[in-house]
């Protein structure tokens, strides 16, 4: 069974509504249970394991899912994950990180099957691991790791998107089981009625279902021993059926009246034993205060009568018509919050800290507008259909006549508006207001002041009722005594005023009074550790008969530290006795927590419920415990309580919910301060989404998350705030918080701005405006800029007449004798907009205007932002020289400007648009020194994107206008190690794969060794990201360089795993190139060359044939038959030769044909066919083009002609044929001025003429031609003898270039 992570999980150790928690109850060194008051089984380290087969990994299913429903999404989207999971397979620094965190250990990660697999080392691990994922805290942590800003970006639009963990529950609970064995003696519930041998004299101890009891397991072949929480009693059993508990959850019965509210009627007459009893008669009725908890002893009621208030014992009552179940844990009057967050003081920083952190500076700065901006669709793993396409005519005209009337309006509101203010009433009165406390001073008997000298002290500690200052008396008292009390030397003289007074109170019958000093006197002893003689004042305190029971705090106050001297002096049964009295008030007042109280002590109440298996009485002991530890400044104590306190409420129904938001606030906060900033900003996305949530709980999670985010993603402007602040948009009243609105629709936009996204930016930006009101206090200064940035937005969008008609409006409100530095800022702005509509006259006014602005002002910056953009105007207007000379006066202003990282992305831009201009020129050297320079000044500021951009314009540089590949290589690895930085992992790779290709262009041993390694980097990413195409071309690159090294153990190795590789792709194409390029590793060699014949005629041509693939086969066919010929298989040559030819002509590719032709024409010469070697030569060369157009087709006509000279004269022996051959050769040679083959063809001639056509006059002719060649090329003899025996095969050697040609 598979339970998935929702945002209300219902699953996980301890389903309430199925099986009981798997979680243990409480033995840690932070706390004490009952038992630990009681006798206790000694904890075995040697319990054996082999009840059950206990698991030790635990594998995560993550599944990325979107809407209500949480389906998952289609496979290319999965498929994305699992790339994300391959990269951390690769490099689990990060998930480690991540699952420490979650108190997890990392074994593997398993992408292919999208699982992580965990471990757990002790029972604290799992538990909290536990807790988190209850919560729904895990798929979020995951979210935060894999999903990248642009994911979150896209999907803004796509309600419950994600990532959803899927656990094996049957694992964990046995995984959990094993762990607590392996710690000894564990807390159990009984999975059904069960009877146990007694371990002693007595009789059978029976347990019933959801009993919770101590198990000790089997110890070398013994049963299990249990220990009875109610009575003590032992007892053994072989193998009972029992389930683990947690501490803070178990499995919900069916109680009757848990928790009731209302009014109860006595059965029985009670006499009070105390001041804090209530007395009563039986069938009076009785007014429950607060709650009425089952399974406490006592409750606060009130007669309803006498309307007097007591502690009242739950048997003595029964329930009456009025009495109603209750399900809320907390009272009416009650602070329902843990802490104090001060969530309006938040809003107001955090609205600040949007605006500082959000802002543009486009309203100051002048904007480069070198080019129209490309628009790159972002990839992401859910396909993104944009709803924010431009608006129509009909929202752009309604869009400019707001803009009119705001700028109207905004003109007469001169003083600029609060950015923040606070109302004293807003002021927190709790800490601000101080109470102005009396002042005593301590006199002893000998002194001669008044017998009164008690009296303003009993005045003041005598009120009936609970009056505020004695709040400082309950909870702190050495503050109490240090502000009250003067005059006495040391603190012995103070016990024995106070002793005097506590005398004095007992004596007049100020019996409030003697209460108070009593318990004053307690405080002082139990500090000096005198627990003995506070007790007995503590004691004293509580039979004070007193005539109402009014002052809970003093009564509170006075049990938790007469429990803490019970506890400490191990005396059990008044311990017990007393807890249930402080249980009642505790459940019965409100705000009762002082901050003083024993946690300890307090932990009986939350023990006491668990084991009554009450979960209203558990989450509200929760509540008292989370809130005396943050009282008590220990906010790491307080996680636990509040984590468990979270689920309580999220399964209990009632008012208690409207709490929900403010507690996972309060946990963001809490793991924020002990550095989990994924729970953190887990806590706070819960917070944010959860229905309770309110404008101020969005706003806090906003801070939350900007408190992480640098931690988290590297970012102070992560996009996961978009959906906080929509989140939060959604939540402000229509018309209200313009200021909210304001920085929600600046935020918005400038996020989708930095993704490139301006259309949806400009969608927000529109939909704020057209929604705004005059009357919600933007002033003029904020409305100019708010429309500069939407002119910009427009301009970005490519919607220039808006952005015209926008910045006009602007324009026109600005004062006609008052320029302004803002003025300039419009002027360059409205002439780019003007310069990409074409005008290219009132673009070039707007920038001079600019430019007389900064003059005036001396805004050199600005100056030199303008002058660029002026001269990129002159480019644009084919004025190269004109534009230069702006350009060349930019950089200068840029030059001159203090080191600020303002200017430095404009000079950078500036700077390689100079040099791109020199390279068009053809001044190589220039333009490669301004390239460097603004490398040199990316490099100064650390702008890897700017960096980046300048390498990529050296490399350009160096690879094909400058071929340098040194220089190349060196400017490669540079931007390999920005990449990496960036974490970009796929363009790492086709970085490395270039770098490779680099490597091996140098040709050295070293050089390949280089070229080695990058493809094994390459190959190791592209496995990661599970590009299998890729990842082929990778190992078969990697063979290829081991088989220039002449490694060739490892050559056949890597070439088949490419070939797998590219099976498992499934597309035959695909495996068809596979095969061909393995085949080219060894055809390109002069190394076992006949290899390549397995892999060509073996294995793809088949494949060819069968796809249908005409081309390659064709291609196959020509390597085939050059091959072969090459090996002297002339047979099998001649047969891919004609099928290479017949190819060629059904497809009616001459050129090919021509090959074809050539190519058998050598086969039918190696063969002795020399009748049809003559044929093919002459239907080569009648497939060439004429006229001819290049020397290499002149050269072929020299090399073919004196073939096919050679054939007729030394095997045909036919010299008139050959004459006449070598005299077409000839005319070819003369035509390339080649001296070498005409004094070759000359001789041959000479030869001819002489021997055998006996032509003295020609022979003459042609041998001073050759004598002429001769001298040219200082050859010394000519032989013109006749040796006719000379076979044509003999001297034949294909021509390199030849070759090459076939080769194609």
């Amino acid at each position: 069974m598979t339970t998935a992570v929702r945002p209300k999980p219902t699953s996980g150790l301890g389903n309430t509504d199925t099986e009981p928690c798997r979680l243990r109850a409480g033995r840690t060194s932070s706390w004490r249970s009952e038992a630990d008051l009681e006798p206790k089984l000694s904890r075995s380290k040697g319990a054996s394991s082999a009840e059950d087969d206990i698991p030790t990994v635990l594998p995560l299913q993550l599944v990325l899912v979107q809407g209500l429903d949480r389906l998952p999404v289609d496979e290319g989207a999965q498929e994305a994950l699992r790339g994300k999971l391959r990269m951390l397979e690769a490099d689990p620094g990060r998930v480690t990180t991540l699952l420490s965190e979650l108190s997890a250990h990392l074994l593997s990660i398993n992408s292919e099957e999208n699982a992580i697999c965990i471990t757990f080392k002790v029972f604290e691990e799992i538990w909290k691991f536990n807790t988190y994922y209850q919560m729904g805290f895990l798929g979020q942590c995951m979210e935060n790791l894999l999903l990248d800003q642009k994911f979150w970006i896209n999907c803004l639009d796509r309600e419950n998107t994600g990532i959803e963990i899927f656990i094996k529950e049957e694992t964990m609970n046995l995984m959990y089981k094993g762990l607590l064995m392996q710690e000894g003696s564990f807390f159990a519930s009984c999975s059904s009625n069960q009877i146990f041998d007694s371990s002693t004299s007595g009789s059978d101890l029976y347990l019933e279902k959801g009993d919770i009891a101590l198990f000790e397991p089997p110890f070398l072949g013994s049963g299990w021993t249990v220990l009875s929480l109610s009575d003590g009693a032992r007892g053994t059993k072989e193998k009972p059926p029992l389930e683990p508990v947690s501490p803070f959850y178990e499995k919900c019965l069916d109680v009757v009246l848990l928790v009731a509210t209302g009014t109860c009627v006595a059965v029985e007459e009670y006499d009070g034993n105390g001041p804090d009893e209530l007395s009563f008669e039986a069938g009076d009725r009785i007014i429950i205060v607060g709650l009425l908890v089952s399974c406490f002893q006592w409750f606060l009621g009130k007669r309803e009568r006498t309307c007097d208030v007591g502690l009242v014992q739950t048997h003595l009552v029964k329930p009456t018509d009025s009495v109603c179940e209750s399900t809320d844990i907390f009272l009416n009057t009650e602070d329902r919050t843990l802490v104090k967050l001060e969530q309006e003081k938040i809003k107001e920083e955090t609205i600040a800290l949007l605006r500082k952190t959000y802002q543009t500076d486009v309203g100051t700065i002048y904007q480069l507008g070198k080019q129209p901006v490309q628009m790159c669709p972002l990839l992401c793993f859910l396909e993104y259909s944009s709803t924010y396409a431009d608006a129509p005519v009909e929202v752009d005209e309604e869009l400019k006549h707001k803009i009119v009337s705001l700028v109207q309006d905004s003109c007469g509101k001169l003083s600029p508006s609060s950015d923040i203010c606070i109302s004293p009433d807003s002021k927190d009165l709790e800490t601000d207001e101080l109470w102005d406390l009396p002042h005593f001073t301590v006199c002893s008997e000998n002194d001669g002041t008044s017998p009164d000298r008690h009296h303003a002290l009993l005045s003041f500690l005598g009120s009936r009722d609970f009056q505020p200052e004695f709040n400082c008396l309950y909870s702190s008292y050495p503050e109490f005594l240090l502000t009250c009390f003067h005059g006495h030397a040391d603190e012995e003289e103070l016990v024995a005023y106070l002793s005097v007074a506590r005398e004095t109170a007992k004596k007049k019958r100020v019996l409030w009074a003697q209460s108070r000093i009593c318990y004053l006197l307690g405080q002082m002893c139990a500090s000096r550790s005198k627990f003995s003689q506070a007790r007995v004042y503590y004691e004293e305190a509580l039979t004070i008969p007193r005539d109402s029971f009014s002052d809970m705090s003093l009564q509170a106050a006075i049990y938790t530290n007469l429990m803490f001297i019970y506890l400490t002096q191990k005396n059990t049964e008044k311990y017990l006795a007393l807890s249930e009295r402080l249980a009642a008030l505790l459940m019965g007042v409100p705000d009762l927590i002082s901050g003083t109280e024993d946690p300890d002590v307090m932990k009986f109440v939350l023990k006491k419920a668990i084991l009554s298996h009450n979960k209203p009485a558990e989450a509200r002991s929760c509540f008292l415990l989370a809130k005396l530890h943050l009282k008590q400044g220990e906010p790491a104590n307080a996680v636990p309580f509040v984590e468990r306190l979270q689920m309580l409420v999220d399964k209990l129904p009632g008012e208690c919910k409207g709490t929900h938001s403010h507690g996972y606030l309060l946990l963001g906060r809490l793991y924020s301060d002990q550095g989990l900033p994924h729970l953190a900003v887990s806590s706070a996305r819960r917070a944010s989404f959860h229905a309770s949530a309110t404008l101020s709980d969005c706003l806090c999670s906003v801070s939350l998350l900007l408190e992480n985010a640098v931690q988290l993603y590297g970012s102070t402007t992560p996009a996961q705030v978009a959906t906080f602040l929509i989140r939060a948009a959604s939540l402000a009243p229509e018309g209200a918080e313009c200021r909210l609105a304001h920085v929600h629709a600046l935020n918005l936009s400038w996020l989708f701005h930095e993704h490139n996204l301006p259309a949806r930016a400009l969608a927000y930006m529109r939909a704020f405006l057209l929604g705004y009101s005059s009357a919600s206090g933007m002033n003029q200064s904020e409305v100019t800029a708010a429309l500069i940035w939407v002119a910009w937005l427009c301009i970005r969008s490519e919607q220039h007449r808006m952005a015209l008609d926008v910045l006009n409006v602007v324009l026109s409100s600005m004062p006609e004798h008052c320029t302004t530095q803002q003025e300039g800022v419009v002027h360059n702005m409205r002439a780019i907009a003007l310069r990409r509509t074409g005008d290219l006259r009132q673009a070039a006014e707007s920038y001079r205007a600019a430019m007389e602005i900064c003059e005036e002002f001396e805004d050199q910056h600005n100056w030199a932002v303008v002058l660029a953009n002026f001269g990129f105007l002159c480019f644009r207007a084919t004025a190269k020289h004109l534009g230069e000379e702006h350009l060349v006066q930019a950089v200068e202003l840029f030059s001159e400007l203090e080191e600020e990282e303002g200017h430095k992305m404009n000079f950078i831009s500036v700077l390689l648009e100079l040099g791109q201009h020199y390279i068009s020129q053809g001044y190589c050297e220039k333009g490669k020194i301004y390239y460097e320079w603004a490398l040199l000044i990316a490099i100064q500021s650390d702008q890897s994107e700017s960096q980046l951009k300048a390498i990529r314009h050296l490399c350009h540089l160096y690879r094909q206008v400058c071929p340098n590949e040194a220089q190349c290589i060196i400017y490669s690895e540079h931007q390999l190690a920005l990449v990496r930085r960036t974490g970009d992992r796929s363009t790492e790779a086709e970085i490395l794969e270039w770098i490779s290709q680099l490597y091996l262009g140098l040709g050295t041993e070293r050089a390949n060794r280089s070229a080695l390694e990058c493809t094994k980097q390459s190959l190791g990413i592209f496995i990661d990201l599970g590009k299998k195409r890729k990842e082929a071309h990778a190992w078969l690159q990697a063979g290829k360089i081991y088989h220039i090294l002449r490694q060739m153990e490892l050559v056949d190795l890597y070439v088949q795993v490419a070939q797998d590789v590219g099976l498992s792709t499934g597309d035959t194409l695909f495996v068809l190139e596979m095969l061909e390029a393995a085949g080219d590793i060894f055809f390109n060699s002069t190394v076992e060359r006949d290899k390549a014949v397995c892999f060509y005629r073996d294995r793809a041509l088949p494949i060819a044939m069968k796809a249908g693939s005409v081309r390659t086969q064709l291609r196959l066919c020509n390597k085939l038959a050059e091959l072969l010929l090459q090996m002297r298989d002339y047979e099998d040559a001649l047969e891919f030769a004609q099928t290479a030819l017949d190819l060629s002509t059904m497809l009616g590719d001459h050129l090919n044909e021509r090959v074809a032709f050539h190519r058998l024409a050598t086969l039918y010469h190696c063969q002795g066919h020399f009748e049809m070697a003559e044929h093919h030569y002459l239907k080569a060369l009648s497939l060439c083009p004429t006229p001819l157009q290049f020397d290499e087709e002149v050269l072929y006509y020299a090399r073919v002609y004196q073939i096919l000279g050679d054939i007729t004269f030394y095997d045909l022996k036919d010299p008139y044929d050959a004459a006449g051959y070598y005299h077409l050769a000839l005319a070819a040679a003369m035509d390339l001025g080649n001296k070498k083959s005409q004094l070759d063809l000359c001789t041959r001639l000479a030869t001819i003429y002489h021997n055998f056509l006996v032509d003295r006059e020609l022979s003459l002719f042609f041998y001073q031609r050759a004598r002429g060649f001769a001298a040219d090329l200082n050859v010394r003899r000519i032989n013109l003898a006749p040796d006719q025996n000379l076979r044509s095969t003999a001297q034949y050697r294909m021509d390199p270039d030849i070759r090459a040609t076939i080769c194609k």
